[in-house]
């Protein structure tokens, strides 16, 4: 039962803390409200277990509002404040966050090419950023699970429209698993438990004890 030396975290093809980063676009009670590629409630979860997974594993993350200074629009919602509120915000009235000039000079300035990607709507705030730093060589990773669209059908079609232009495809349970590795890197394991803790009181660590008697 001997682990492999870890591998270079920075130039590994898989993601890793050290060589990946979060981006989180328009999670906002508006654009929440409007999902119907899924269940809200289930949105919210896994979109907030995957911004508390990220400071597990101190991923640098980005986080960007639209038309909250003109006054159109209200704040990220609740739950995301309450975990990323000490970030920085970056506020934009361009749909594209990639055209706006804060936001693209934050991403740039993490030095890191892989991004995984997290937005709302699907169709618009995910598939237009996430094609242009493609274009711009950055390799995307899109965890599906934490996304939504106006519509079953345009979330699947912006899904299939970057994912031609080349982005990957992930869950968030395949996000977290690959980020972690190696439950001997036990540091992060309370960490990665913790995402997966419900308001129902599903406990994932009594789950799997009682998978293996």
């Amino acid at each position: 039962m001997t682990s492999e030396m870890i591998r270079n975290p920075r130039t590994d093809h898989l993601l890793t803390p050290e060589n990946s980063a979060l981006i989180i676009i328009d999670y906002q009670p508006v654009q929440v409200s409007s999902i119907r590629s899924m269940p809200r409630e289930e949105l919210v979860f896994n979109i907030v277990s995957t911004a508390k997974a990220a400071l597990t594993y101190n991923l640098p993350i980005i986080h960007s509002t639209v038309n909250v200074e003109t006054g159109r629009n209200e704040p990220a919602i609740q739950d995301l404040r309450d975990l990323i509120g000490h970030l920085p915000t970056y506020d934009r009235t361009t749909v594209n966050a990639w055209e706006d000039v804060e936001f693209k000079q934050a991403v740039k300035a993490l030095g890191r090419r892989k991004l995984i990607m997290t937005a709302l709507w699907t169709e618009v705030c995910l598939a237009f950023p996430a094609l242009d730093a493609l274009q711009e060589g950055y390799e995307v990773y899109v965890p599906v699970d934490a996304v939504g669209g106006t519509s079953v059908a345009a979330h699947e079609a912006a899904l299939r429209r970057v994912e031609q232009a080349g982005a990957k495809l992930s869950s968030r349970v395949q996000l977290y698993c690959e980020l972690q590795r190696d439950w001997a890197r036990e540091e992060t394991v309370p960490g990665f438990m913790d995402v997966f803790e419900s308001s129902d009181g599903f406990n994932p660590e009594k789950a799997m004890e009682s998978a293996a008697v």
